[in-house]
Order: C-alpha cells, then sequence, then structure tokens
C-alpha cells in the first residue's frame, strides 16, 4: 500500500512507538493524524511532521470518529496504527491478601482491546469505501505485547489484553479480505518508551541484558519501520510478529 497522497493515523501518536510510527508514515509521503488524549503533546508532535493531532480516547466512537474525519480531508485513509495503550499492575492475590482490583482489570482490558476493536472497526468502514489501489483499499496494524505468550507475575490485565489483540488479528483478517483490508499486529519486547523510562535505571538495564540478541532495549524507530514496511507489502496479512530480539519473558 503506498500511503503518498492519502492520510494515515496513529493512535498513541505523541510519544514512544506511536511517534517514531508517525514520523515514518510522514515520510512516506501520508498527511498522519496523531491520535492522542487531550492532554498529550499531540499537537507539538503533529506539528513536527506537518500532520494533524485529534485528541480522542480510543474507547470514544464519536471522538474517533471525528479523528477519521479529520484524515479524510487530506485524502483516503490508507492506514492505521493503533499504538494506544495502558498498563498498569495487578495480582489475583494482592500482598496484603486481598483480591486483585477488578476495576484496574477492566479499564486496562477496556482500552487496550475494546480500544483496540472499536479504531479497528470505525477504520475498516472508511477504509471499505475507498477506491482500490493495486488491489488494496487499506491496511491497519495494531499493538500486542510478548506479554501475549510470556505474560509475567503481575501483569494479567496487560497480558490478557494484548493475548485478545493476537486472538483477533487473523479473524479480522479474515473478516476484512473481502473488502480488500489487512490486519497485521506486532508484539513488541522491551522498547524505550516512556512507560520504561519511568523504571529505575538498575531494571531498565536488567531489561536490556535479558535480550540475546542485540542485547538492549528496542528503538522506538525499529518498530515504526516494521509498521511500514507492513504498510508497504501486500502480503503480510493476519499475522502476529514479534519485534523482540528473540527474549523470552521470565515469570517476574
Amino acid at each position: 500500500m503506498d500511503v503518498s497522497g492519502g492520510s494515515a493515523i496513529v493512535t498513541g501518536g505523541a510519544s514512544g512507538l506511536g511517534l517514531a510510527t508517525a514520523r515514518e508514515l510522514a515520510g512516506a509521503g501520508a498527511h498522519v493524524v496523531i491520535v492522542d488524549l487531550p492532554h498529550a503533546p499531540g499537537e507539538v508532535a503533529a506539528g513536527h511532521i506537518h500532520g494533524s493531532f485529534a485528541p480522542a480516547d480510543v474507547t470514544d466512537g464519536p471522538a474517533i470518529e471525528r479523528a477519521l474525519d479529520v484524515a479524510e480531508q487530506h485524502g483516503p485513509l490508507r492506514a492505521v496504527v493503533h499504538c494506544a495503550g495502558r498498563i498498569s499492575p495487578v495480582r489475583l492475590v494482592e500482598r496484603d491478601g486481598s483480591p486483585g482490583s477488578l476495576e484496574t482489570f477492566e479499564q486496562v482490558v477496556r482500552v487496550n482491546l475494546v480500544g483496540t476493536f472499536n479504531v479497528l472497526r470505525l477504520a475498516a468502514a472508511r477504509m471499505a469505501r475507498n477506491a482500490p489501489q493495486d488491489g488494496e483499499r487499506g491496511v491497519c496494524v495494531l499493538t500486542a505485547s510478548v506479554a501475549a505468550f510470556e505474560g509475567q507475575i503481575g501483569q494479567i490485565p496487560y497480558t490478557a489484553s494484548k493475548a485478545g489483540v493476537v486472538g483477533m488479528t487473523l479473524v479480522a483478517a479474515r473478516d476484512l479480505a473481502s473488502k480488500l483490508i489487512r490486519v497485521v499486529t506486532i508484539a513488541p519486547g522491551t522498547f524505550e518508551t516512556p512507560m520504561l523510562a519511568t523504571l529505575p535505571e538498575d531494571v531498565r538495564a536488567s531489561l536490556a541484558a535479558a535480550v540475546p540478541h542485540p542485547a538492549r532495549l528496542g528503538h522506538p524507530e525499529e518498530f515504526a519501520a516494521l509498521a511500514a514496511h507492513i504498510v508497504a507489502n501486500p502480503m503480510l496479512n493476519g499475522e502476529t510478529i514479534r519485534l523482540d530480539g528473540a527474549i523470552r519473558m521470565p515469570p517476574r
């Protein structure tokens, strides 16, 4: 899919993996609409890539529709890269003996899984109206995590939500095949993101050392490069691709 002259949406695009991806797609000629929470530095980020900022919670249908409207003002929507998500630790039985928080579990699943479905369904409906370009109407790239396969203790809401994204990938690709829309998921390992930046340096070093090769944290630009390749390569469809330097997460 050639995105030049068209539009793209990147959720969670004001920082980290999303920001790097927004830059990559803008470099490929797309008008990129950054979707992020209202308090995020999305306006500044969009200005740097001559794109647009549409503040929205990914679970808010009308807000995502408005973001899609902005995108289509700049050309047909050709690509969506969904990076928005959250993580909050929950154990089934907390250290004080109390049961894990159902409220937190529901919040994480709502953002990471329900939010993914919401963005995917609304974007796909717009893409389905496009005139085909080289046999395609659009591409949706979702973001899971290696936690979907090897969740660590305390990650149960995050793991459940990201496993749900992995589970929907092939079904979504099959569902949208008749519309000429592809769906592919990236499952990143440990990357340099604002989320990891909050951890102590010794914890970050330990995470980096756990990666077999290259023995470091991933760079957001490496995620962006894969996302852009997925958009460009028409045979990539219905698959979850691990991007993790061969890491396999331990229990804790």
